[in-house]
């Protein structure tokens, strides 16, 4: 499943082979639930990619404006639902709590439970009208004016993530 670099902490795959067994059939996806209720993993890389960031860059980047679909972990890491196919900006090579996840990776759904509460939509996707911005657009705003100091927020755990291969 994964190994000691492992960009996603605590939601995993109940399965080794995943991507080939993954669906996109709610009936197929009901009756797996029916059998054994799982939390909900989005694989990314197919049609989007996810740049997950940390609060103190995540929250001003949403006061600023609407950025595409955004999901929230309970323990504070922001999840931007972006288009496929791009790289991080050269600018987040300092910022390591920064990860994209594409191809061979995934990401909870809301309402997906954790150990330390459940996944949440910050801004839903229908709010957006289930359009994926650009991801150097949505990496523009989380770079643009930083707060000089740290953002208090609800988290109750440092994250030992490393950015995604």
């Amino acid at each position: 499943m994964c190994g000691p670099l492992c960009p996603t902490v605590s939601c995993h795959p109940a399965t080794d082979h995943w991507e080939k067994l993954a669906a996109s059939d709610l009936s197929e996806v009901e009756r797996w639930w029916a059998d054994v209720p799982y939390s909900v993993l989005l694989a990314t890389g197919y049609l989007f990619d996810v740049i997950e960031a940390p609060a103190r860059l995540a929250v001003p980047a949403i006061r600023r404006g609407t950025v595409g679909p955004v999901a929230v972990t309970p323990d504070g890491r922001w999840m931007f639902l972006v288009a496929p196919g791009d790289s991080l900006r050269p600018e987040f090579a300092a910022h390591l709590d920064v990860v994209l996840h594409g191809p061979g990776s995934w990401v909870p759904a809301p309402p997906t439970r954790t150990p330390l509460g459940r996944v949440r939509w910050e801004v839903h996707p229908a709010v957006t009208g289930w359009r994926l911005p650009d991801p150097y657009a949505v990496q523009a705003t989380l770079l643009a004016d930083p707060p000089p100091y740290p953002l208090r927020t609800s988290i109750t755990a440092v994250s030992t993530r490393t950015r995604a291969a």
